[in-house]
């Protein structure tokens, strides 16, 4: 599975999600709520608590990584991401019984999701950094074929920050999930692909006003 990877930007430091990372995180998440109407996070330590164990349960069987996000310029953790729902096309095609979804070294595609950031650190750049050292990880590290996002077909902002990224619409799941408004969730979902990681790694630098990653 996925070996546990610190990875460090210009101004934003992933770092892997811990318990040591508890009351950074509650501060994080205790600041203006009312931007996470359509996203699911912790609103108390317990609670708090709970996510990380869970993200560290998941992450234990491979499924995920799971990461705090840490800003450098005031050196706090202003929120969490992961690399999720990751999948092991192991063996050749078509697959031999009992091969598929087997877990491997490194993942064949995976989503990007889990993402909330504090009040103060949002509109910012560290959403767009994070995402780049998110993708850059998972395209060329682990050279995956595929990486999904997906967004409450409602959440205008999170939608636009995803099409800015130059990823492509796939189209609305109905009912797809519970929302975090405890409503029936469509969701809208994205995606960017191997082939297509270079125009988007260069769109995002642009956006950052870099030539080149960190």
């Amino acid at each position: 599975m996925p070996a546990l990877v610190t990875l460090s930007g210009r101004s934003v430091r992933l770092e892997p999600l811990s318990l040591a990372a508890i009351d950074e995180l509650v501060a994080a998440a205790s600041e203006d709520r009312s931007t996470y109407r359509f996203t699911r996070v912790p609103a108390t330590r317990e609670e708090m608590v709970s996510y990380v164990e869970a993200a560290q349960a998941e992450q234990a069987e491979g499924r995920c990584l799971p990461f705090a996000i840490r800003w450098l310029s005031t050196d706090t953790i202003v929120g969490a991401t992961r690399l999720m729902h990751l999948e092991y096309w192991q063996g050749p095609m078509p697959w031999p019984p009992g091969t598929r979804g087997a877990v491997g070294e490194v993942p064949s595609v995976a989503d990007i999701g889990y993402t909330w950031l504090a009040a103060s650190a949002q509109r910012t750049g560290v959403n767009l950094e994070s995402k780049l050292l998110l993708l850059s990880h998972a395209f060329e590290t682990w050279q995956v074929h595929r990486i999904s996002l997906k967004a409450d077909v409602r959440n205008t902002r999170s939608r636009a920050a995803i099409e800015a990224l130059g990823a492509h619409f796939d189209g609305v799941r109905r009912a797809d999930s519970r929302g975090a408004d405890d409503t029936v969730r469509d969701t809208a979902y994205y995606s960017i692909l191997n082939v297509e990681w270079p125009a988007v790694r260069d769109r995002m630098l642009g956006r950052l006003g870099w030539t080149e990653a960190a």
